[in-house]
């Protein structure tokens, strides 16, 4: 039967269309594959290469961070008490102290760390300087030979020198003899300070330096207004009175000595300038010789002194010098001349610098002395001073032994291979500015070579001096002091010589400069201007900033910060172009303000924050944050398998933010931060936190911080 042509064609043109479908079909399905394929692969680096840090070390810093936290406070709305808001009832350090932070307990575990070094068992180090500090710690802790003692090596030293009208007899002498003995041998400087530093006019070399000496009683500037002087003058009366009766003093004629040295005193400080006034007038660094100022300030037998305190050094009148405080020491001179027929009471104020000097070698009632009147000295900041003996005999260590315990110290601490990261780090975060200094509109083509120079120029110091670990070069720095490990006294005044020698070669090499600014246990970095270098002491590379085995988003996030941190203080020339004759653009005043306003509209404890005072701390913080994020996106870019923190319930990136919050958590009194505030060019550290992280896009979008809320404000300061 023959079909009509329409029945015929009917089934042939659906056959004809389900052929072209099913072509249509199949590629659909293979595209959806092909995304999904790609979808699983994105997702299996970006999660499945993510893998749980389960080590010791992670751990301990999972459950600091996780302690410190407060999951009841939004992000959103206050993300440092979310990071930190539990920090300070888990935390017991010194809960007696106004002021501690992650920063502090740091440090103390750094020290606990020295303590273990100087007292477990020594072997094989017989002569070396560390066998000396390891000896010089033991007679300091070597408390019943001290006490038997007593006064008795002080007063012994004292009559050798000529004697003391509290404590015996006085041969009466020319002051500047006595004064040349307590600078020669004793390191003690009554009248001024005389010390080795770089010369103004050029840094790289050295020039001996003449400033006020630095007295036990700061002076009245230094105090706050509420501080109530008179009382504070009163208390050292009495801790002048109480170190003559310790040394043997008991009758009205002795008294008054004291308060006739009290008046002295009294009169000497009131002839310092203020360092604000002696900044505004330029009298910081004036250039001279000894001859010029034996002219002005004739009381003192210039050349005989200073040869004294630089022997073996020769000297001459001729020799160049810079003076600090011209107008101190005309005025000090002419005082003495006031005095020169009291020579008994010029005397008695001599050895009363030299008692203040070495009493903290003597026995406890003279440590008592010393702690009553530090802690009257010290509550003007909310300060208090931690009494276990250990920590003296740690500090007086590390003030003559620096360079042994810090090598010490590295050597537990800071292994080569977190050297190594270190460093990595550092170069991530140096790279990623340099990429940023293309991006930055306001500088010119000129600024900018000149911006990447500067950071390429820098010197960087991470963990320690490399000369720390050239032992022989320490133990010949050290081979003619001689160590009794029962005789601490003794030991002081060896020490003081050693270091007074120390100091002396920096004058016979012009081109020796002074170390770190900071020892290697130290737990904060810095940017030296003077030497344009940056450094990161090995004591700030541990648990919770940092460690071979954490998470990088860890490491960045705290260490990257810091190094981002300091490393845009090099290029504060372009803040304050003033100081900067090759700069040939500078950061627009309305990004400046911008900052200004954000800190200055913060307010911590009901006080204020003065915007224009923190700026460049701040800038230095929203923008080391900025870049530091910025060097972990390039980090984790080329390397995908990282880790993460396990039970935390945050992604990497999140991480990246609470590590550096946690750095800032800590506690502070009332009368701390009115101190901070006063002092500190930093912000505090809750709106270290704040403030930088108000800033950051990068931020919001990772905690998903809805728009307009107090972490995501619509104006955000952004300069570097």
């Amino acid at each position: 039967m023959r079909t009509s042509p329409q029945s015929d064609e009917s089934p042939r043109g659906t056959v004809q269309r389900c052929h072209q479908r099913k072509p249509l079909f199949l590629y659909v399905l293979l595209f959806s594959a092909v995304i999904g394929l790609v979808l699983v692969i994105i997702f299996s680096i970006i999660t499945c290469d993510l893998e749980s840090c389960n080590t010791a070390s992670c751990l301990v810093l999972l459950a600091r961070l996780q302690e410190a936290q407060n999951g009841t406070i939004d992000p959103c709305e206050d993300f440092f008490n979310y990071a930190c808001g539990n920090w300070k009832a888990n935390n017991t350090l010194d809960i007696d102290i106004p002021s501690v932070n992650v920063f502090d307990v740091l440090l103390e575990e750094n020290h606990l760390i020295m303590k273990k070094l100087l007292e477990e068992p020594q072997l094989g180090i017989n002569g070396s300087a560390k066998e000396k500090a390891v000896r010089f710690y033991t007679s300091c802790m070597n408390m019943d030979q001290i006490e038997a003692q007593g006064a008795e090596p002080l007063k012994k030293l004292i009559n050798e020198i000529g004697g003391w009208n509290i404590t015996g007899s006085w041969k009466q002498t020319d002051f500047n003899q006595t004064l040349q003995i307590l600078m020669e041998k004793y390191n003690t400087f009554p009248f001024f300070k005389a010390y080795v530093g770089p010369s103004s006019s050029d840094p790289s070399t050295n020039i001996i330096q003449i400033d006020h000496p630095e007295f036990e009683l700061p002076l009245e500037y230094y105090f706050e207004r509420n501080v109530n002087y008179p009382q504070v003058l009163r208390s050292y009366y009495l801790y002048l009175k109480k170190l003559e009766e310790l040394m043997g003093g008991h009758t009205d004629s002795t008294s008054t000595y004291i308060s006739l040295a009290f008046s002295f005193i009294s009169n000497l400080q009131k002839i310092v300038t203020p360092l604000k006034k002696r900044q505004e007038k330029k009298m910081l660094f004036h250039h001279t010789t000894i001859k010029k100022l034996q002219e002005k300030a004739p009381a003192i037998d210039w050349l005989s002194c200073l040869q004294a305190a630089f022997h073996p050094m020769q000297l001459n009148m001729s020799q160049p010098i810079a003076v600090h405080d011209m107008d101190y020491l005309k005025g000090m001179s002419q005082l003495i001349g006031q005095w020169q027929k009291r020579r008994d009471v010029l005397q008695t104020y001599m050895i009363l610098c030299l008692v203040g000097n070495l009493s903290p070698a003597l026995d406890s009632k003279f440590q008592k002395a010393r702690q009553e009147l530090a802690n009257v000295l010290d509550s003007r900041v909310g300060k208090m001073i931690r009494t276990e003996r250990w920590r003296k005999c740690l500090s007086d260590t590390s003030t003559f032994f620096g360079p042994v315990l810090g090598k010490m110290v590295v050597q537990e601490i800071f292994p080569q291979k977190a050297k190594d990261l270190a460093e990595d780090i550092f170069s991530e975060i140096r790279d990623t500015i340099n990429s940023n200094l293309d991006q930055v509109n306001w500088m010119n083509s000129q600024s900018r070579r000149e911006a990447k120079k500067k950071i390429y120029s820098l010197q960087v110091e991470i963990g320690y001096p490399e000369t720390m670990l050239q032992t022989n070069k320490i133990d010949n720095e050290y081979q003619e002091l001689k160590i009794e490990e029962n005789n601490f006294f003794h030991n002081v005044v060896a020490c003081l010589n050693s270091l007074k020698k120390r100091f002396l070669l920096r004058l016979v090499s012009p081109h020796l400069h002074d170390g770190w600014e900071v020892p290697s246990w130290s737990v904060h970095s810095y940017y030296s201007l003077r030497h344009h270098a940056v450094v990161f002491p090995a004591g700030m590379f541990r648990n919770p900033f940092f460690h071979t085995e954490f998470p990088s988003a860890v490491n960045f996030g705290v260490m990257g910060f810091f190094m981002a941190h300091e490393l845009l203080h090099s290029l504060y020339d372009y803040v304050l172009p003033e100081n900067c004759s090759t700069c040939g653009m500078n950061i627009p005043a309305e990004d400046k303000d911008c900052l200004v306003k954000q800190y200055g509209n913060y307010s911590l404890k009901g006080h204020s924050i003065n915007g224009s005072f923190t700026l460049l701390e701040n800038l230095a913080d929203t923008g080391g944050l900025a870049i530091a994020y910025q060097a972990y996106e390039n980090w984790f870019a080329k390397h995908r398998r990282v880790t993460n923190l396990p039970k935390l319930g945050l992604s990497h990136h999140q991480l990246f933010f609470v590590s550096f919050a946690h750095a800032m958590c800590g506690r502070q009194s009332l009368e701390s931060l009115q101190a901070f505030l006063h002092k500190d060019p930093h912000s505090p550290p809750p709106l270290r936190v704040l403030g930088s992280l108000s800033n950051s896009r990068d931020f919001s979008r990772h905690f998903q911080c809805p728009s307009e809320s107090p972490m995501n404000p619509a104006l955000k300061c952004h300069i570097w």
